[in-house]
């Protein structure tokens, strides 16, 4: 009888492990996109959402966007740090934001994007620090401070219609914007750098509707009395692309794995053979986005592509299409997505959002899009939140890998296998020294193999003993995407 007992007790419970290699079985790829939302700090778009809230009530905004964002099933947040030459951060370099603290300069004992980091790593949500490089102060601003660079150095800065703007032309404005990008880039964990479509600002008119010129005249007379030979225009656009490359070029020198993205106006020029019209952001802005993404100064570029389908002369394929014909180094080209117009005319629905990003899958190099902003999804515009988790974000997604960033694979984990009550209980270790941003948990029961992406900071799972699971793989990614090796565990009962 004893005999019998503790024989179906071996049969029914007892776990014999065997490693076998990944040439075993062939395992299920996880989708793979980068699904991010832009948090805007500048006029209190996104965070905080007034200038007057106490420290708890910022943390509690950003564990409120986080967890949505989680919920959403997004892998990525674009943080806006830098809005006007102030700082969303603890820096030596320039003033506490008034968005931040109701003053500009006034000391604030918290640092949001230390915060934002810590919390969004837990929840397996990568961070990029946006900056604006050349806005220095914005007309929804009310204070400035004395050390703010409008009082430190006046002699880079210019007036433009109601806005302060760091020269462009300046070396000056190079070395110190880029010096302020290189301090985040030195201190911060961020996984990526980012900016949006303020380079050369956008045209301003005067009272009579004449087109006012950026007050660039005295270095641009300097520039031609040394004997440069540039048209002015042509001068503009290299003294932004001189920055962008400086910017690549010195935060892969310190961090390689940090991703470099800008997100341009989402036309370069008009084609009109493309009936593509609009804008001419090569022109007005001086920014040579073409440029940018076909040399690989990038690692990702982000075309606002903000307008629907049948919108002529604008639609959002025709664009992202054209945009990719560009993309000679297949860098990745993640549309940027304007959500906030939801509602905005017959077109604009929820589910045009939808339909851009099955699109951008079709496409792009890699799946991935922006959305702007939080506060759109937050506040549920066209009820896209039920429609994000129904259709295009029913799973959970790594990001594409950046093939042409060199960074070793992770370890695989250490997996140890218990049977608890009802439940298999998968613990794991990390091996190495490389981290994980991401675990995969891959398993096989009687419907065949699925997976789970977890972040690192979660080392185990419980699954369902009725699942009749037959074999376990834990698997590394890091934070570029690359995927550690895999070591199979055969579950006999």
């Amino acid at each position: 009888m004893a005999g019998t007992v503790f024989a179906r007790f071996f049969i029914l419970f007892l776990l014999i492990f065997a490693v076998i290699s990944a040439n075993g079985e062939t395992l299920p790829k996880p989708a793979r996109e980068f699904r991010a939302v832009w948090v805007a700090t500048v006029a209190n778009i996104d965070f905080p959402s007034k200038a007057t809230l106490s420290v708890e009530e910022q943390k509690a905004e950003i564990l409120k966007t986080l967890d949505l964002a989680r919920e959403l099933k997004l892998n990525a947040v674009v943080f806006q740090v830098r809005p006007m030459c102030d700082a969303l951060y603890d820096s030596k370099i320039e003033p506490w934001s008034e968005f931040l603290t109701g003053a500009m300069g006034k000391p604030q004992n918290f640092d949001p994007l230390q915060f934002v980091i810590v919390e969004a790593h837990q929840r397996g949500i990568l961070v990029h620090a946006w900056f604006n490089p050349y806005r220095a102060y914005h007309p929804a601003a009310k204070t400035v401070s004395e050390n703010h660079i409008s009082k430190r150095r006046p002699d880079l800065v210019r007036k433009y219609g109601k806005y302060l703007w760091l020269d462009p032309s300046e070396r000056d404005v190079q070395s110190y914007s880029l010096s302020v990008i290189l301090d985040v880039v030195k201190r911060y964990d961020i996984d990526g750098i980012h900016f949006d479509d303020y380079f050369y600002p956008y045209p301003e008119k005067d009272a009579s509707g004449n087109r006012i010129e950026f007050p660039d005249e005295a270095n641009w007379q300097k520039y031609k009395n040394t004997g440069g030979r540039l048209s002015r225009n042509d001068w503009r656009r290299k003294n932004v692309n001189d920055f962008i490359e400086a910017v690549g070029r010195e935060t892969k020198r310190i961090k390689p794995y940090v991703l470099y993205g800008i997100s341009p106006f989402g036309i370069w020029q008009p084609v009109p053979e493309k009936d593509i019209k609009g804008l001419n952001a090569y022109d007005e802005l001086y920014a040579d986005s073409r440029k940018w993404l076909q040399s690989g100064t990038v690692d990702y570029l982000t075309p606002q592509l903000y307008w629907e389908t049948a919108r002529k002369g604008l639609s959002f394929p025709v664009l992202l299409e054209w945009w990719q014909n560009q993309n000679v180094k297949n860098r990745h080209l993640w549309a940027g997505i304007a959500t906030y117009r939801i509602g905005s005319n017959a077109d604009f629905t929820a589910s045009e959002i939808v339909g851009q990003i099955e699109k951008t899958r079709r496409i792009q190099p890699t799946p991935g899009n922006i959305q702007f902003s939080f506060k759109s999804l937050r506040n549920d515009l066209g009820n896209m939140q039920k429609l994000l988790k129904s259709n295009v974000y029913r799973s959970d997604a790594l990001v594409p890998i950046s093939n042409w960033i060199k960074m070793k694979r992770p370890n695989a984990p250490r997996v140890k296998i218990q049977k608890d009550g009802d439940k298999l209980k998968i613990n794991w270790q990390e091996q190495g020294k490389i981290p994980a941003f991401w675990f995969v948990v891959y398993a096989k029961d009687k419907n065949g193999w699925n997976y789970s992406i977890l972040p690192s900071a979660t080392r185990s799972i419980a699954l369902s003993a009725d699942r009749q699971i037959s074999q376990i793989a834990v698997t590394s990614i890091n934070r570029l995407g690359n995927e550690s090796s895999v070591r199979q565990t055969i579950l006999k009962r």
